[in-house]
């Protein structure tokens, strides 16, 4: 039986599961399965080089493990290298492992239009931080800045891609959030925006605000008082179904059934694009 996963700490909330095991019924692939595979970072390594003589012939990556799925792979594709980051690993039958990137196309997709000529404002410095850096700037955007909790990391993360590293938020066209502030059970609340370094006022500087973050009722605390100034908002539920439509066909060399893909994305539970 073909089996898929997804790898992350936590990842009991990810949708992946449902969206590709509806897609693989749909398909007829009855016998593919796809599954949570919750690893701790200190595990990440050992158990993911295991996964292929398990019978798995690809896995998603997400939080915290993007950059450590691209140090293992054997072999990645070039928009993947340049990021520094992966989100999803095809396990070869002679037990190589390859990285690609998927969130950034998905990203770039999910916006419905092209960022070209806009200035954007990035939040975070991990994984999905540098996929959206980069898919930015190489689409088209005018200014890239990030900025991140931790300034060292916004510094190195600028270093790598040739982008701004900021030490506050700065206006711009369009704002990605990419950190996990505002995930349900983990860093939201009513000081969400504080933990972004921003304020409610401060939102009336980004007349488009993406959040990678998604909750399973309701919209996030960012999308929520961005929506208040009148913004145009997106969560990380169509990012997710774009990424995951990429991997899908690399997996099974099949078109992904979008709308049966959405269709069960917007039914079930889930926190995080990445």
């Amino acid at each position: 039986m073909p089996r898929l996963g997804v790898l992350g700490w936590p990842v009991a909330h990810s949708r992946s599961p449902a969206i590709h095991n509806a897609a693989l019924a749909s398909l007829g692939l009855r016998d593919w399965r796809y599954q949570l595979l919750p690893v701790p970072p200190a595990l990440f390594c050992e158990t993911t080089r295991s996964l292929g003589a398990s019978g798995f012939l690809g896995a998603n990556v997400t939080i915290p493990h993007k950059q450590a799925a691209l140090a293992l792979a054997d072999r990645a594709s070039e928009a993947a290298s340049a990021i520094g980051a992966a989100n999803t690993l095809t396990f070869a039958p002679d037990g190589t492992i390859a990285a690609v990137n998927t969130d950034a196309p998905g990203l770039i997709a999910a916006l419905g239009e092209s960022p070209r000529g806009l200035s954007a404002l990035v939040l975070g410095a991990g994984g999905s931080a540098r996929a959206a850096a980069w898919a930015l700037m190489n689409a088209g955007a005018s200014e890239v800045s990030v900025w991140n909790r931790t300034p060292e990391r916004a510094l190195v993360l600028a270093s790598d891609l040739g982008v701004r590293a900021v030490g506050d938020p700065e206006a711009a066209d369009l704002l990605v959030n990419c950190t996990s502030v505002g995930l349900e059970g983990a860093a939201g609340g009513p000081d969400a925006l504080s933990q972004l370094g921003l304020n409610f006022d401060r939102l009336a500087e980004y007349p488009f605000v993406v959040d990678m973050v998604y909750r399973a009722e309701g919209v996030t605390p960012l999308l929520a008082a961005a929506g208040e100034h009148g913004a145009r908002t997106l969560d990380g539920l169509e990012i997710l179904l774009a990424q995951g439509a990429a991997s899908f066909e690399l997996w099974t060399g099949r078109a992904a059934p979008m709308q049966v893909m959405r269709d069960a994305l917007r039914g079930t539970h889930g926190s995080f694009a990445g």
